[in-house]
């Protein structure tokens, strides 16, 4: 007797939640946008490559930080945050989470901050200042941009929370073709190939944002490919900027949010001109408006996030005499890279032996979304998509951009994304082979945290 009382109570209990979570679902999505534009105000020494030997001279286009705020239908809330811009610090990502913990209580979970990694915006404050030959003028005009930023996104997160209003949420992936593996094909010869050399991941992610009256609010979509089609000296959003620009023309009303994937070894080839880089931007948002127009997966409003700091393990730095050899380099960054870690190897400075790696999971309804911290290559894409589905969103340069971030087979074959990448970053020293299987380790514990399961999804990038 007291068994089927217990039995009944369980079973009561467990009917009562069960209906709790269908009136929750019922209840929707809430979601609301903002943007802010984040064009430097002055000539700025620009991000990305090395070579270049003067500060910005001009504007292609302008450079936007857009914030996509959602909350599901019991009260969760997250917020996407896409950048123009090539990858946010520690320390300024440190204070823009924060300064949204401050104001509205965010937690790290709650926040993706990912960088379309554009290498035609301004240089941050504190990252990759060793390969820029910056005057104090310069850094001081960089810091004044930096302070400017962090209260530029907390303040566009802000207006978009006060926003909110019902939404439906809809995912799906796409596919498009323009992103080449450039450890393993070569630029100067790609015109005589026939064939290109792996690994890639073609699929383009997208989300959509709708009213109940069918219009759309936003596009969240994304591609693993880096932003270098153009080397000069005018600031764009590069390929990902003319995508938004031209989605945000055909979908009047709608804003539109580049995410980057893991594409740290994708480059868009052929390069290096502006109406390529017009041409990937309207490929991708062809790509985008082709899963917009098919049936896409409903998600219920139910958003889950996970998130931890894991010690990726960092070799010990060059020896006084490597140092020595690699200041008389002829490439000017290492130099000045060398002459600084020389510098504070010879007053007694000790290094980190690891660097806290931010992870983050978000499942909304069923759509499993992975974040990684750094310039993270396309296999760890790959793999998480054979362990958690292939219409998995993967996205790399979120919330902590301090490095390349190789898989062990990169780590093994060395090259710029396996070692020398290290030195552009200011790191003073490599990764250790166990990066890979810690990474992904801790990724699927996170992701049993948000009850994504391996295999649970099925839709394949088409």
């Amino acid at each position: 007797m007291k068994f089927r009382l217990l039995f009944f109570l369980v079973f009561l209990t467990s009917n009562q939640y069960h209906k709790l979570e269908a009136q929750d679902v019922r209840n929707g999505w809430q979601a609301g946008v903002a943007k802010v534009d984040i064009t430097p105000g002055e000539a700025m020494w620009m991000a990305g490559y090395g070579a270049r030997e003067s500060a910005s001279t001009g504007i292609i286009h302008k450079l936007w930080a857009k914030a996509l705020v959602v909350q599901d239908a019991q009260g969760n809330q997250g917020v996407l945050i896409t950048m123009d811009l090539l990858g946010i610090p520690q320390a300024l990502s440190t204070d823009i989470r924060s300064g949204l913990q401050e104001k509205l209580g965010f937690e790290k979970s709650q926040i993706i901050l990912n960088s379309s990694h554009t290498h035609s915006g301004p240089v941050l404050s504190n990252a990759l200042f060793d390969i820029y030959p910056l005057t104090p003028k310069e850094i001081r005009k960089i810091d004044r941009y930096s302070k400017k930023l962090i209260n530029q996104i907390i303040e566009v997160v802000q207006s978009a929370h006060a926003q909110l209003e019902p939404v439906q949420i809809f995912s799906g992936n796409g596919v498009t073709r323009f992103q080449v593996n450039r450890r393993n094909n070569t630029e100067s010869t790609l015109q005589k190939q026939t064939s290109l050399a792996g690994p890639n991941d073609h699929a383009v992610p997208v989300l959509k944002v709708s009213r109940p009256d069918g219009s759309m609010m936003a596009i969240a979509f994304g591609y693993a490919c880096h932003p270098t089609v153009l080397d000069t000296t005018l600031v764009s959003g590069d390929y990902p900027g003319f995508a938004q620009v031209a989605l945000e023309e055909t979908h009047e009303g709608t804003m539109a949010l580049f995410f980057q994937g893991a594409g740290a070894d994708q480059n868009p080839l052929p390069r290096r001109t502006i109406p390529l880089a017009r041409q990937y931007g309207r490929t991708l948002a062809a790509a985008v408006d082709r899963v917009l127009e098919e049936d896409m997966q409903e998600l219920d409003p139910l958003l889950h996030s996970a998130y931890r700091e894991i010690p990726l393990d960092l070799n010990i730095p060059p020896s006084v005499h490597a140092l020595e050899e690699l200041c008389e380099s002829t490439s000017a960054y290492q130099a000045r890279w060398a002459r600084r870690l020389l510098k504070e190897t010879k007053s007694g400075a000790t290094f980190p032996t690891s660097y806290p790696f931010p992870l983050q999971v978000w499942k909304m309804g069923k759509q499993a979304i992975f974040t990684l911290g750094g310039e993270t290559v396309v296999g760890y894409a790959i793999r998480l998509k054979e362990i958690f589905g292939y219409d998995s969103f993967i996205m790399g340069y979120t919330n902590d951009v301090m490095s390349y971030i190789p898989t062990a087979k990169i780590l093994r074959e060395g090259g710029y994304e396996g070692a020398s990448s290290q030195i552009v970053y200011g790191l003073h020293g490599t990764w250790t082979y166990d990066i890979e299987s810690k990474i992904l380790e801790n990724m699927v514990e996170l992701a049993k945290e948000v009850n994504i399961t391996t295999g649970e999804n099925h839709l394949i990038a088409r």
